[in-house]
């Protein structure tokens, strides 16, 4: 089934993660070999750290789609870039509270459009 599956929101924000896990997943393997990477490489194995960090989900409790979505988004766009790894969950759980709190509307334009539009992009 796959992506067949999937609402357009999250084929939006799905495609720039799979990308980056990929390429991550090879550098990675490269990584263990070298001793001496670039800042470059260094910064795109950190962010394939926190990627794949932001996808563990505790046993038990799934996440609706609008919440993978903006998790996914949120990593995949750089605003974890900045954070120890170690600080990836706490900030995604608060951000998934606060957005909960103070931005309902952002549900609503997801579930109603079933696309990630300019608009849920600006809240």
């Amino acid at each position: 089934v796959g992506s067949a599956a999937q609402i357009k929101a999250m084929k939006q924000v799905a495609g720039k993660l799979k990308l980056e896990l990929a390429q991550f997943a090879e550098l990675e393997a490269f990584a263990q070999f070298a001793s001496d990477l670039d800042k470059a490489t260094q910064n795109q194995l950190a962010r394939g750290q926190r990627l794949r960090e932001l996808l563990k989900q505790s046993q038990s409790s799934p996440l609706a789609v609008d919440e993978q979505i903006v998790t996914i988004y949120t990593g995949t766009n750089g605003y974890l870039d900045q954070l120890e790894i170690g600080q990836v969950k706490k900030f995604i759980v608060q951000l998934r509270t606060h957005l909960r709190t103070n931005k309902p509307q952002l549900q609503e334009i997801i579930s109603s459009t079933k696309v990630f539009t300019e608009q849920a992009e600006a809240l």
